[in-house]
């Protein structure tokens, strides 16, 4: 059975504007089913924990400043620096009029806080909040709703703050506070606003000199209407998810940058590890940061919040720790014997923090924040996708050991690195298995096509071995398409529940306009917010999880593996590269292509994206700049199933080194061979649909500049064999089947009911018989469903995905359903025995 790769735009809009009776109850001898699922009446299968679905938080895609931090200013400080971000510095997000500079001196508010404004006569300060490129810079702001001000001043002198457009006119009427005397004093007020905007403006206006730090504006109407809150729509978004737990701070925020402190020894380092101490305790005397992607951090959503809004949502707090091995392209080991043991003592203080009495040591800080009660925190990970595995392995088990001698009912979760597959997570499972860890972490992004290919993933894992947190996961993009494919894996991960104890969507939030990654599942702008396919797809499995799996079996067609075909390609990733001996022959050695470039042109050769500068020089194919990403160019489509591509590849400058691409599709799908990638330490191949990509097999690799490499790579049908200068480097064969219909079945015995949970990813749709193997049910049941466009996806401007509930007629311990075609369907049916 064929799977088609689109659907047109106006069959869509019909499916969605249906009601639910396009799932028509269909008579078992009218047609021949599709599929057929089957429970298994004498098998028993796994509980499933509270745990199973969580979400993970990180501060990527302002998801913290500018989003779920309800903070409306920016550079409230005057912290930020050009670490922080190329330009910036410490009036970045403020329009100055008057006599004020930005002052590092022993004046300062403490020591951490190190910036302050000193404004020597009468002057006007504005913040308009953080940047959208489709409004500028702007606050939003709502009719009737308080905004509470506050402001740290050192001085005498009368402050005006006002809340209003750029022209001018009000949105607010102006407080005035009066500061006084050469101490440091907290300052507050509050407006009202008398209008609704979303281009608004805050100014504090000065009558005469005086020093002024942490500057701050909060709405009144926070979620739970904590101080120092998060945003309401937001923080709401993600608590009808009703998650098992919370994963934070990161990710990359983790593990990248310095592992030193803020402080006057380490010279306050700019662009550091997340490190908790720095967020708790008076948001004025937490430190600041450069954050991994390219922003600043001012840890005013610090671990304490972390822990408070998880215990808001009934949720597990997750926090990771540092193991002092650098990812995310990094890739260092610190290696200070001092700083471990610091770091492994934090580890031990942030569980005091969470749960030790409030008398103890760190349980007063947390008391002292408003919490005398512990946070009962459970489980704790140590590191982050770390590229290192030895050094990464001898670090963790310092760190496990330390925690289990103290606290040995706390959970320890280790990490298998950066992907599925490939050397590092091989050595780390490895690893883990031998030593017996509790669980391992595994992240992956991959393409939809993997995710329907893979639903057995976790069938094989060791029943008794470690157990698996899939900390972070998501098909490479944001359309219906890819929430099917998601929808279709989870179903594995029910089925394999006595294996998979976690598992979370990443990432969770982005501001659209300022987006360092993508797909993610909750997206907002300044004032609204709206889930991506992903997260009503997320929302409908984490609503209806079930306790306890079905077993079950499924019949039906399934995609069998295609030949690897299509264009050749040549590319770069911030590295000047030349190419040279163009060739692909079968394997008689008949020339299909070749191009020496000895004519002095390209022709033929196209741009996949017009990036970068290639040009024929001396007879070769030269790629000359060194700061851009991807600048792929192809050639020669090869409609054969068994060919030979071979090369020359000389990286002349950069930072990385040279791919190669083959079975390049107009789709946009493609894969290439990556020589030299994250920072010149990692060879790969990676299957990619236009800027997206997998990694199918990954290695240690350095490519040397100014060397020449002789490049082969052997295609015989799906499989692929890579020949650097002469010997075999690696291989893949991407033959698996892909399985469209996907389904699990589980129970709620709290509410008596069996949940069969179907996902069709197709479009056709899939007649299904369903043999509940002798479990009486009712004759009616809940039905909701998840269907559309597959191309479709949920914007700030429409969202057509959304799921529908209706009640279903005609069911018993075996009856048969059309599902809808590109479908998720959750069919809840009370049983009566």
């Amino acid at each position: 059975m064929p799977l088609a790769k689109s659907k047109i735009a106006g069959a869509a809009a019909v499916l969605v504007s249906l009601p639910l009776a396009v799932s028509p109850p269909v008579a078992a001898h009218a047609v021949e089913p599709d599929y057929t699922i089957a429970v298994n009446p004498a098998a028993t299968g796994a509980a499933i924990p509270k745990s199973m679905y969580g979400v993970f938080f990180e501060d990527i895609n302002y998801a913290a400043d500018g989003g779920l931090y309800a903070e409306l200013l920016r550079n409230r400080s005057f912290e930020f620096n050009g670490t922080d971000a190329a330009g910036w510095n410490g009036l970045t997000g403020w329009t100055l009029a008057g006599p004020a500079t930005v002052t590092n001196d022993d004046q300062r508010l403490n020591e951490r806080n190190r910036n302050y404004l000193t404004v020597t006569g009468a002057a006007t300060l504005t913040n308009a909040g953080f940047p959208s490129p489709s409004t500028g810079s702007a606050i939003a702001v709502r009719k009737g709703d308080g905004y509470e001000f506050s402001v740290w001043a050192r001085g005498s002198a009368a402050l005006t703050v006002s809340l209003h457009l750029a022209d001018g006119t009000a949105l607010a009427k102006p407080i005035t506070i009066t500061a006084t005397g050469d101490t440091w004093k907290k300052y507050t007020g509050r407006l009202k606003a008398t209008a609704t905007s979303d281009v608004a403006r805050l100014t504090v206006a000065t009558g005469g000199a005086v020093r002024l730090d942490e500057i701050s504006l909060f709405p009144r109407d926070t979620y739970k209407g904590r101080a120092n809150g998060l945003r309401k729509d937001l923080a709401q978004k993600v608590a009808d998810l009703d998650p098992g737990f919370v994963r934070f701070p990161g990710g990359c925020l983790v593990n990248t940058g310095s592992m030193y402190g803020y402080d006057a020894a380490s010279n306050y380092p700019r662009a550091r590890a997340y490190q908790w101490k720095d967020t708790v305790g008076p948001v004025e005397t937490r430190a600041t940061n450069k954050n991994f992607w390219g922003y600043n951090q001012t840890y005013g959503l610090g671990y304490y919040e972390y822990f408070q809004f998880s215990e808001d949502i009934g949720a597990m707090p997750l926090p990771v720790l540092p193991a002092l091995v650098t990812g995310c392209g990094q890739n260092r080991a610190t290696v200070d014997e001092a700083l471990l043991q610091r770091h492994i003592q934090d580890a031990l203080d942030l569980i005091e923090y969470a749960n030790g009495p409030a008398t103890s040591t760190w349980g007063k800080v947390r008391a002292a924040a408003g919490h005398p009660k512990p946070f009962g925190l459970t489980t704790i990970a140590v590191g982050n996708e770390e590229n290192l595995p030895d050094e990464y392995w001898a670090n963790f088990l310092r760190f496990e050991s330390a925690i289990k001698a103290k606290y040995p009912d706390i959970t320890v979760v280790s990490n298998s690195g950066p992907d599925d597959t490939g050397a590092t997570f091989d050595n780390l499972w490895a690893k883990n298995r031998e030593h017996g860890s509790d669980m391992v972490d595994e992240h992956y992004y991959n393409s939809p096509s993997w995710f329907l290919q893979n639903n057995d993933r976790y069938d094989s894992y060791d029943r008794n071995g470690p157990k698996v947190f899939l900390g972070e996961y998501a098909s490479l993009d944001n359309k219906l398409y890819n929430s099917l494919a998601e929808a279709a894996y989870m179903t594995g991960l029910e089925r394999n529940a006595d294996v998979v104890k976690m598992a979370s969507y990443a990432p969770l939030l982005a501001n659209v306009d300022n987006v360092q990654w993508k797909p993610d599942m909750i997206w907002f702008d300044n004032d609204e917010s709206w889930g991506s396919t992903s997260y009503q797809v997320q929302k409908l499995f984490m609503n209806n999880v079930g306790d306890r799996v079905v077993p079950t079996s499924v019949t039906g067609a399934v995609v069998q593996p295609k030949p690897i075909t299509g264009a050749i390609g040549l590319s770069t990733w911030r590295t000047a590269a030349t190419y040279d001996d163009v060739k692909v022959t079968r394997p008689d050695g008949t020339v299909l292509y070749s191009d020496d470039f000895d004519d002095g042109n390209a022709d033929g050769w196209t741009a996949v994206q017009p990036r970068g500068n290639w040009t024929v020089t001396n007879g070769a194919y030269t790629q000359t700049t060194t700061d851009t990403e991807d600048t792929m160019v192809k050639a020669a489509t090869i409609g054969e199933s068994d060919y030979d591509y071979t090369l020359k590849a000389t990286k002349t400058a950069g930072a990385e080194g040279f791919l190669v691409a083959f079975g390049i599709q107009e789709t946009g799908q493609f894969y290439w061979w990556n020589l030299g990638g994250w920072n010149n330490t990692q060879g790969a191949v990676e299957k990619g649909i236009t800027s997206a990509k997998e990694q199918i097999l990954t290695k240690p690799n350095t490519v040397t500049t100014g060397r020449t490499y002789d490049l082969k790579i052997q295609v015989r049908g799906t499989k692929v064999t890579l020949f650097l200068d002469g010997v075999e480097w690696g291989g893949f064969d991407d033959n698996k089947v892909t399985e469209p219909f996907a389904q699990v079945v589980t129970e709620d015995t709290r509410s008596g009911e069996l949940i069969v949970k179907v996902v069709n990813a197709q479009d056709t749709p899939a007649v299904t018989k369903v043999d509940l193997g002798g479990r009486r049910v009712a004759k009616t049941g809940r039905l909701t469903v998840i269907t559309g466009d597959p191309g479709e996806q949920n914007t700030r401007s429409a969202e057509p995905i959304l799921p529908r509930t209706s009640t279903v007629h005609g069911l018993g311990s075996s009856f048969t359903r059309e599902f809808p075609a590109n479908s998720v369907s959750f069919l809840r049916i009370k049983t009566t025995r």
